[in-house]
């Protein structure tokens, strides 16, 4: 009935009760190596753009499957663009850790927090847990020949008035 005012606010379930850190309290952690792993649910573009310089890209969708790929920690710290996906992650990394007695933390306001406190970040697709499938790729994209990749699409692209003519069944008429 458009009588809502104001800025427009997420619609979320409650938000699980986990351990928050602060970006201060990660890079801390990150002092001794091999006692925190940090997974960072982002999409694989963002990931690519920055990330926490070590953190492992994994989708949520296949946490537990690709949590294998994962090397081994005293602790874990999930993070993400919003902040908001990896609190609702915890819950599953915990089930998953949880016969060793594994810590599990969410980075508080996520890798946004962790940049603004100043503490640098990393580019690229570095470790990753999951393959990054989280997005469309063109036809030409990934191939070792994209030049010849792409006149193939388009020369299929173009083939595509001949086979209408061909076609009996369809009703387009091509201008």
């Amino acid at each position: 009935d458009f009588s809502e005012v104001g800025r427009w606010k997420q619609a979320l379930p409650p938000l699980p009760a986990v351990r928050k850190i602060s970006p201060a309290t990660l890079n801390d952690w990150l002092q001794t190596p091999g006692e925190t792993v940090v997974l960072d649910l982002a999409s694989s573009a963002s990931y690519r753009q920055a990330h926490i310089p070590g953190a492992w890209f994994v989708l949520r969708s296949s946490l537990a499957k690709d949590f294998q790929n994962i090397p081994k920690a005293k602790r874990y710290v999930l993070t993400c663009p919003s902040g908001i996906l990896s609190l609702f992650a915890a819950a599953e990394l915990e089930a998953i850790v949880s016969a060793n007695g594994t810590e599990v933390a969410v980075l508080d306001g996520g890798t946004p927090a962790w940049c603004a406190a100043g503490f640098t970040s990393e580019r690229g697709l570095t470790r990753l847990a999951s393959e990054p499938i989280d997005r469309y790729r063109r036809p030409y994209e990934g191939t070792d020949n994209p030049r010849d990749a792409m006149q193939g699409y388009l020369d299929w692209e173009y083939g595509l008035v001949e086979q209408l003519a061909r076609d009996g069944t369809h009703h387009f008429r091509v201008l």
